[in-house]
């Protein structure tokens, strides 16, 4: 009972994100995630030696990044865990930090960023330009207390949507041309092995942030001053 007083507001956010999950009212933050899995491939590409094409994210909650070069086993890999962490980062940020406004101007700016350098197509173009144009609006003229809050719903929303990307993808479709399906292909193994490992390892990511990550009390006290 201490456990729930004290993140009411984090599982209250759950509980609304998972209840408007098929709405149009999520398809930002759905956006969102599937473009940090998108950006996750791209940036261990370029920090293994290889470099990034182009990069897109549509609306049908899909994308695919081109590279050159670089490690493809941890390319492959940092699809779903790195979206995730992503997610774990922009949520202990929020949690343990003062630099809200920050953090978020300067996610819209990373994706302002990506825009010029590697999409190519419309979808993406409006999905990155809108998106990273909003952040940095919320950044300039919400309060901190919103922006915080703003930060906690985009790390949850990561937290829920890539474990259940990685078993609708991997595991119960495992025909799909996953990124598990190309690295088994690749590298060997199967399908089902390396997405049965990325659950895993996403369950024990998500588990450590309950358990170590969000400390005794989270929730968030609305001050009249940001």
């Amino acid at each position: 009972m201490t456990y729930l007083r004290g993140h009411w507001q984090l599982l209250a956010i759950i509980v609304i994100v998972f209840a408007l999950w098929s709405t149009p009212i999520v398809l930002p933050l759905k956006f969102l995630v599937v473009y940090f899995h998108e950006l996750s491939h791209a940036l261990m590409a370029i920090l293994t030696g290889g470099s990034v094409e182009s990069l897109s994210v549509n609306f049908q909650q899909g994308g695919e990044v081109w590279t050159r070069g670089g490690s493809r086993f941890l390319t492959l890999t940092a699809g779903y865990l790195g979206s995730l962490l992503i997610g774990v980062g922009l949520l202990l940020f929020a949690l343990w930090g003062r630099m809200d406004k920050v953090v978020l101007a300067g996610l819209g700016v990373i994706m302002l960023i990506t825009l010029l350098l590697y999409v190519r197509d419309i979808p993406a173009l409006v999905i990155c330009g809108l998106t990273g144009a909003a952040l940095i609006a919320a950044a300039r003229y919400f309060s901190h207390q919103i922006c915080d809050l703003i930060l906690r719903i985009i790390g949850l929303s990561s937290l829920i949507y890539v474990p259940y990307d990685i078993w609708d993808d991997t595991i119960r479709r495992a025909h799909l041309r996953s990124d598990a399906r190309m690295l088994a292909e690749e590298i060997g193994g199967t399908t089902i092995l390396w997405g049965g490992l990325w659950f895993l390892i996403s369950l024990a990511v998500i588990g450590w942030c309950l358990v170590r990550g969000l400390g005794r009390e989270s929730n968030i006290h609305f001050s009249r001053r940001g």
